[in-house]
């Protein structure tokens, strides 16, 4: 047992070939799972009576409104679901079009395919996206014999399964945040475009501009918010004005609906202030829990961004604060992980991994696979705790780089 227990701390269990073979093993049971859901499905309609890539029949619709002069009516609850059910018959469930009108760039031109085909390109085009910034990620990680090992892990990340039975745009977020970490140091004016496109998820908003200001990443913030003006006059040249007091009408009424009352299912949401109401506690105990952690989460944020010298270690606790710090964290949102997990992994090959470092990083890769069916039997938000297992991780990290940098000034000041 001792043994055993030996190689869980170090890691060791995980070789290269296993890695391959866990990896191609989960993605060969999902891949099969999905091509047997899509056969047994009725056209575009699943065996449960919901639209094949389910939460995408939302940006279908809302697209299509869009091709119809209609860009506003998206955001009334009974246009957009009459126009779902047009789309996929009287029977289909609502789903929500809370996202900002920046995301209708995306919606229109996707309305214009047929339904198979935009879900097709939207997850194909955001999917390889997602893969390049993760082997950017990794690429100092990807000498020799190491060079593809990275590919098999990504590409079968469980979270990629979990957006694609949704439809979600998990790859594009993940793509985005990653991609823009990754240009931060050389390109920072690229790197604030980047950060500013990620405006259609303003839940994630919060702690990125905190971050970079502790850093002082002066001409990344001017950059991003110069590009989320331009966003924002675009969208109303292209949609009207009218567009903004519709989608500021929408989000009290899916604040209400989708987060305090959870019509999503708490089980989904790997959020604190989804486990406190999972477990019932009220909605003044839900945003207070949910706020102590949001503020833990940004002044170690900040502290890290400001005293740590690893950037991978630091971009790492940055996208993981930013899953920790919504209240609003669906299971496809855990995508995120896997820049995170790709970060750590970086940080890992360039100065040694830490006990039961590995172990951790795998079981925060098969987490997403697992968190709604866990939550929804036994009412534990493993998405979460694990998230903040990684955060703890990243954290001891930045400490200790923090202290080792801070010992070696003083060696230099002494010389």
């Amino acid at each position: 047992m001792s043994e055993l227990w030996q190689r869980f701390a170090t890691g060791s269990w995980l070789t290269r070939e296993r890695l391959q073979v866990y990896s191609l093993l989960m993605g060969g049971i999902c891949v099969a799972g999905m091509i047997g859901w899509v056969a047994l499905s009725d056209g575009l309609i699943d065996r449960n009576g919901k639209p094949l890539g389910t939460d995408f029949s939302s940006f279908y619709a809302a697209g299509s409104l869009v091709l119809e002069g209609k860009a506003s009516a998206a955001y009334d609850l009974g246009i957009h679901y009459a126009r779902q059910q047009q789309l996929f018959g009287t029977a289909t469930p609502y789903y929500a079009w809370p996202y900002p009108p920046f995301f209708l760039f995306i919606a229109a031109p996707l309305a214009v395919l047929p339904y198979w085909l935009a879900l097709v390109v939207w997850q194909a085009a955001s999917f390889a996206f997602y893969l390049t910034v993760i082997g950017t990620i990794l690429r100092r990680a990807r000498a020799g014999a190491a060079a593809w090992v990275w590919l098999a892990p990504a590409a079968v990340f469980p979270a990629v399964f979990v957006n694609l039975g949704h439809g979600q745009n998990g790859f594009l977020t993940a793509g985005l945040f990653g991609a823009a970490l990754c240009a931060l140091r050389a390109r920072p004016i690229l790197a604030g475009i980047l950060f500013a496109m990620l405006a259609y998820k303003p839940q994630f908003a919060v702690v990125i501009p905190l971050a970079l200001l502790a850093d002082g990443r002066w001409r990344t913030i001017v950059s991003a918010i110069l590009a989320v003006a331009a966003l924002a006059a675009a969208t109303t040249l292209a949609f009207g004005l009218e567009i903004w007091p519709a989608f500021a009408a929408s989000t009290e009424a899916f604040r209400k609906l989708l987060l305090e009352q959870g019509e999503v299912g708490f089980e989904k949401m790997q959020s604190a202030f989804a486990a406190i109401r999972m477990w019932g506690g009220s909605l003044s105990l839900a945003y207070g829990v949910q706020t102590a952690l949001s503020l833990t989460v940004i002044a170690s944020t900040m502290w890290a961004w400001r005293r740590c010298e690893d950037f991978d270690v630091k971009a790492a606790v940055l996208v993981l604060a930013t899953l920790l710090a919504s209240p609003h964290t669906l299971d496809y949102d855990l995508m995120l992980l896997g820049p995170a997990i790709a970060f750590m992994v970086s940080a890992g090959y360039n100065h040694g991994f830490r006990r039961y470092e590995v172990s951790l990083l795998a079981g925060a890769w098969v987490t997403p696979l697992l968190a709604r069916s866990v939550a929804g039997a036994v009412a534990i938000p493993l998405g979460l705790l694990v998230t903040l297992a990684l955060l703890a991780l990243a954290l001891r990290r930045a400490i200790d780089a923090s202290a080792t940098a801070t010992e070696d000034h003083r060696e230099i000041a002494q010389v």
